[in-house]
């Protein structure tokens, strides 16, 4: 085996890492809660980017049970950018579950 050329080919993947990974900054994934009422933006570097509440949904004397609404949401939508990210990663290393990259 020529290490020179492993060099390169590890060199060459961690690259395509770097530039996947600013790739999925700009990516995004939606979910939705209480059936539409709620939409969180995320992207697929795990950030929350926005979050919308339809008004009539918002009850003060019910402030928990939005709170739990917009939390599991939220979960949704960074729980989808990981999917994404694994998904792009995997493209990467072909299958091979590298520990760290995603």
């Amino acid at each position: 085996m020529d290490l020179s050329k492993l060099m390169e080919q590890a060199a060459s993947m961690q690259s395509n890492m770097q530039k996947t990974q600013a790739e999925l900054e700009s990516k995004t994934v939606t979910a939705n809660g209480a059936g539409g009422k709620i939409e969180v933006i995320a992207n697929g570097a795990g950030d929350v980017i926005s979050v919308k509440i339809d008004p009539s949904i918002i009850d003060p004397a019910d402030a928990d049970f939005l709170n739990d609404l917009v939390t599991k949401t939220v979960q949704n939508a960074i729980s989808k950018g990981k999917q994404l990210a694994q998904s792009e990663m995997s493209k990467l290393t072909g299958g091979l579950n590298i520990p760290g990259l995603s």
